[in-house]
C-alpha cells in the first residue's frame, strides 16, 4: 500500500486523508507528512540548522531561525515532539530540542516531493545495519527504491574511525554522517551508471536518502541454483577486475550486495559507501 502526500501550504485539516500514530523508532512512517503545515516544516528546518552548532538546539534559537513568535514555537515543537519528529531535552543550562531520524526523514522526503521525484511511500522491502529500503512512487505511479541511511544504530559504532566521511572534522552527529554516506554513495552510483557499470540508475538524493530505479531482481543470497553458475561467476570476477581498472574496490562485494535480474540472470551491484 502506498501512502500519498502533498507538501503545499494548506493547513492540516484541509487535506482529505486519514492517519495513524507515527512510529517512535527509526522506521519510516510517512502517514503524518501530509498533515504538517508549512510553519511546522519551518520549525523542523530550524532545528536541523541549529544542530550544526548545538547538540541540543535552544528553543530561543529555533524561534530566531524560523522567524516565528516564541509562543507559537512552543506549541509547534510540542506537536512535533508528539509525532516523534523532534525530542525535548532538559538540562541545567537550558531547555532545547534534538532532531530525530523521523524528522530528518520528513525533511528529506519533502525535498524530493518538491522536486516531483517522490509522491507516495510504499512498503519496506529491506533493512540493514546501516539503512532502510522502501518502495516509493512518483505522481505517474512509476515505482522506485528509496534508501535511507541509518548510520550508528546497531554494530557500526566505530564507523567514524573506519571511514573517511568526516575528513578533517573531529566529530559529527550520526544524522550528519548518514548524510555524508548518502552523498558519497550517490556520487559513486552516478559515475558508475554513466560508465555502464551494472548498478541501479540513480534518480535523486536529499540529505540521508537516495532514490534509485526499482529493478526486478532478487539478492544473490536467496539463490539456491542458477541456470549458468559458471557464467555468473565469471561475470562477477570480471566485474571486480573492471572496478579495479577504474581504481575502485567494493569494500563489501558479497551475496548481500549483489542482485540477480529475474529475467536475464545478470548481476547488479548495490551498496557503495564502502568503496
Amino acid at each position: 500500500m502506498m501512502v500519498q502526500f502533498n507538501v503545499d501550504n494548506r493547513e492540516a485539516g484541509d487535506l482529505p486523508f486519514s492517519t495513524s500514530p507515527p512510529s517512535k523508532g527509526m522506521k519510516l512512517d510517512a502517514t503524518d507528512i501530509r498533515y504538517l503545515s508549512s510553519e511546522e516544516f519551518r520549525v523542523l528546518t530550524a532545528v536541523e540548522m541549529g544542530s550544526k552548532n548545538h547538540e541540543v538546539v535552544p528553543t530561543s534559537l529555533i524561534s530566531q531561525i524560523s522567524k516565528l513568535r516564541a509562543g507559537g514555537i512552543n506549541k509547534i515543537l510540542g506537536g512535533l515532539a508528539k509525532r516523534g519528529l523532534v525530542s525535548r531535552v532538559q538540562n541545567a543550562k537550558y531547555d532545547g530540542y534534538r532532531l530525530t531520524y523521523g524528522g530528518y526523514d520528513y525533511l528529506a522526503i519533502r525535498t524530493m516531493s518538491k522536486r516531483d521525484t517522490v509522491a507516495a511511500i510504499g512498503n519496506q522491502i529491506g533493512v540493514g545495519k546501516e539503512s532502510d529500503i522502501y518502495v516509493v512512487s512518483n505522481a505517474e505511479g512509476e515505482q522506485m527504491v528509496l534508501k535511507l541511511h541509518r548510520l550508528g544504530r546497531i554494530s557500526f559504532r566505530a564507523i567514524k574511525n573506519k571511514r573517511d566521511y568526516l575528513g578533517k572534522r573531529k566529530s559529527a552527529t550520526w544524522m550528519y554522517m548518514s548524510r555524508l554516506a548518502a552523498q558519497k554513495e550517490w556520487a559513486f552510483m552516478k559515475v558508475l551508471h554513466e560508465h555502464g557499470f551494472p548498478v541501479p540508475k540513480p534518480i535523486d538524493q536529499a540529505r540521508h536518502c537516495i532514490l534509485m530505479e526499482l529493478i526486478d531482481a532478487y539478492p544473490l543470497r536467496q539463490i539456491s541454483e542458477h541456470p549458468s553458475p559458471g557464467t555468473l561467476y565469471s561475470s562477477l570476477m570480471d566485474l571486480i577486475v573492471r572496478f579495479a581498472h577504474s581504481g575502485l574496490i567494493h569494500g563489501d562485494f558479497n551475496e548481500f550486495n549483489i542482485l540477480i535480474k529475474r529475467e536475464t540472470g545478470e548481476p547488479i551491484v548495490i551498496d557503495f559507501p564502502q568503496m
